[in-house]
């Protein structure tokens, strides 16, 4: 936002209402914050964000509400995210450490982000087929996008379209694909992360943007085709919220307990560089998800599972944030170990 008097106001607007749930009015803001100007620049100042459609007037108050495309512009402008407290740190090695097998570590993760967020908590995770890479097919199409496609030895086809910053001639699209099925060919779907770590270091320079890329995609790719579960807890979280889903909270309990809804929007969110993706409301959801909030990362090989949180758009984002990308990088690190 290029006012900073008004990025400052939607930020206090969006904090206020997140901890009081109360709409937030002028002459409030101003004694609450101390602000250095008057109640009527801050109603002007409203009146301005309410015209970019940032907050909105509920039907019983004189306050104001952020809007979902408030919140949006409150966590782009959240630079960087806080660490935990040593004491939030020690703890969660201690529990986490505590686990007895991979099923332990994945039960213990959500419980520990819910009792963190106090959110509802969901972890995706592979449960291994036994599935090996069949064919890896790689296609030049429109000037300098590569079509990448996966098919496992289940025979489900998976696809990406990648966006190149410059086109890859026949001769190069051959010589990534070799490359690519030297390491991949016949291999279990798990270890393919690990078989093209090195994929962009063994061409030539003027291929290793498109080998980076086409590694990224089979890294997904081979967790999409993967079978995966979705663990949670603490779904009674949302009944605290009940109040916050001006519908129901029904949708989107039902999409958890369905889980195919939130699998494929898990696997859908690309993190940014904080290291976390976010999304809000109505913006890219299905219906079901049309009034909640994800917040979410990956973790693992190539971050190619997801954990985060679902949970109303009042949600204290940066400390959610936060906690779910701290979680996220404990839990890489006792998979790791």
């Amino acid at each position: 936002m290029e006012h900073p008097r008004r990025a400052q106001i939607l930020r206090t607007i969006v904090e206020d209402y997140v901890h009081s749930r109360e709409p937030v009015g002028s002459k409030a803001l101003v004694e609450r914050h101390r602000l250095p100007v008057s109640s009527a620049t801050v109603r002007n100042d409203m009146a301005a964000l309410e015209e970019d459609g940032l907050i909105a007037a509920p039907h019983t108050s004189s306050g104001r509400i952020p809007t979902d495309r408030g919140y949006r512009v409150f966590v782009d402008q959240i630079a960087a995210l806080q660490p935990l407290t040593p004491a939030q740190r020690r703890a969660v090695q201690v529990f986490l450490d505590g686990a007895h097998d991979l099923d332990d570590v994945m039960e213990r993760t959500v419980r520990l982000l819910a009792q963190l967020t106090h959110q509802v908590a969901v972890i995706q995770y592979p449960v291994r087929t036994g599935d090996t890479v069949r064919h890896v097919e790689l296609a030049a199409v429109q000037g300098d996008a590569l079509l990448v496609v996966l098919i496992p030895s289940s025979g489900r086809v998976v696809q990406r379209t990648l966006v190149l910053g410059e086109p890859v001639d026949e001769a190069g699209v051959l010589e990534l694909r070799a490359a690519v099925l030297a390491r991949v060919l016949g291999r279990p779907l798990e270890t393919v992360p690990g078989a093209v770590v090195d994929l962009p270091a063994a061409l030539p320079e003027p291929l290793r943007g498109a080998g980076r890329a086409v590694a990224e995609a089979l890294t997904a790719l081979a967790a999409a085709s993967d079978d995966h579960r979705l663990v949670m807890a603490d779904t009674a979280n949302l009944a605290r919220f009940s109040g916050d889903f001006p519908q129901s909270i029904s949708p989107v309990l039902e999409a958890l307990e369905e889980q195919v809804t939130m699998l494929r929007l898990l696997s859908e969110m690309q993190q940014d560089e904080r290291g976390v993706a976010v999304r809000i409301g109505s913006e890219e959801f299905d219906d079901p998800l049309a009034e909640a909030a994800v917040v979410a990362t990956g973790y693992g090989p190539r971050d190619a599972s997801k954990v985060g949180v679902v949970g109303p758009t009042r949600m204290d984002y940066p400390t959610t944030m936060a906690s779910v990308r701290a979680v996220a990088r404990y839990l890489s690190k006792n998979l790791g170990d």
